[in-house]
C-alpha cells in the first residue's frame, strides 16, 4: 500500500470475472488510492460479475460501452468525466474478441465479416478510444493509457489466428497515437505484452493448456499471472513511468528473449 495512484482517476475496460486481468487491475488501482469507472460491452456485463467488483472498489460506477460504436465511446468519456469530476489520468484497454476463433475457423479460411469485427473490437477500438479522448481533451497532461497485447503480434502462434493481426494493429496504434498525444499533451501510450494467462478468454484458445505449460517451462521466471500484470499496470499508470511512451513492454517472465531451455526439452520428452 504505497498510494501510488492517490488522487488519480481512470477508466478500466474489460473486467468480466475475477480471472480477468482487468479485474485484478481494478483491485490494485483501488488499493493504490485511485478512483475509476468500470466499463464493458453490454453482453459481457450480463455474463460477468462486474457489479461485485464495483462494490468492492468503493462502489465504482459502471458504464456499458460497445467499443465498436462512436456514440457509445463518446458517452463513456463524457459520463466518466462527469462522474469523476474532471479529466482522466489513466485508462486500461483490455478488449479482445474473435468469432473466427470461437467458431473454429482456420486462419487460411477466415470469415471476413468476423475478421472485420475482430479488428474493430480488438484493435480499432483502441484508436476510437484515444481519438475520442483527444478530441474532448479528456486526459490530463502526463496521463497514461495502456492496452494489453500478446507476443503473437511479432511471432507465429498458429492457433492464435487473426488475433495476432489484431494485436499487431493495436501495437501500431499505440506507437502512432503515442507520438501525437505525447507532443500535444505529454500523454503516454503503451502496450503490455503479457504471458499466457488463465483468463476466460485466453482459455478459449485451442491448445491453450499445452502452450501455457510450454511458456512456463521456457520463461526463466515462469509465467506472469494476472495479479502481477495488474501491478505492472499500476506502475505504468503512476508518475514513476512518466517518461515511457510508444513502447511494447514484455511482461512475460523472460519468454520473449529466451530461445530454448532444458525444461522445454524435458517437457517435450514427457509428451511423447
Amino acid at each position: 500500500m504505497n498510494n501510488l495512484l492517490k488522487g488519480k482517476k481512470g477508466i478500466i475496460f474489460g473486467a468480466l470475472n475475477d480471472k480477468s486481468i482487468a479485474w485484478q487491475v481494478a483491485l490494485k488501482c483501488h488499493e493504490q488510492g485511485a478512483q475509476f469507472v468500470l466499463t464493458n460491452a453490454p453482453v459481457a456485463m450480463r455474463m460477468g460479475e462486474i457489479n461485485d467488483l464495483a462494490a468492492v472498489c468503493n462502489n465504482s460506477k459502471i458504464i456499458p460501452c460497445d467499443v465498436s460504436k462512436n456514440e457509445d465511446m463518446e458517452n463513456l468519456i463524457d459520463k466518466s468525466m462527469e462522474i469523476l469530476g474532471g479529466k482522466i489520468d489513466f485508462i486500461l484497454h483490455s478488449v479482445g474478441m474473435s468469432m473466427n476463433i470461437r467458431k473454429g475457423n482456420p486462419y487460411t479460411d477466415l470469415d471476413y465479416k468476423f475478421m472485420h469485427e475482430t479488428l474493430d473490437i480488438s484493435a480499432i477500438s483502441f484508436h476510437r478510444l484515444i481519438a475520442t479522448c483527444y478530441k474532448k481533451d479528456a486526459i490530463n497532461d502526463w496521463g497514461s493509457v495502456v492496452a494489453l497485447t500478446y507476443i503473437a503480434a511479432q511471432r507465429v502462434f498458429s492457433h492464435y489466428s487473426e488475433m495476432a493481426d489484431a494485436k499487431s494493429l493495436l501495437e501500431s496504434i499505440a506507437r502512432s497515437f503515442g507520438y501525437h498525444y505525447g507532443k500535444t499533451k505529454k500523454v503516454r501510450i503503451n502496450t503490455i505484452s503479457q504471458s499466457p494467462t488463465l483468463t476466460t478468454a485466453g482459455s478459449g484458445v485451442k491448445g491453450f493448456g499445452n502452450f501455457y505449460d510450454y511458456a512456463a517451462a521456457l520463461s526463466p521466471l515462469g509465467n506472469a499471472n494476472a495479479e502481477q500484470c495488474a501491478e505492472y499496470c499500476v506502475l505504468m499508470f503512476s508518475d514513476l513511468s512518466r517518461m515511457v511512451t510508444m513502447q511494447n513492454l514484455f511482461h512475460d517472465g523472460g519468454f520473449s528473449y529466451t530461445g530454448f531451455s532444458h525444461e522445454v526439452f524435458e517437457l517435450a520428452n514427457e509428451t511423447k
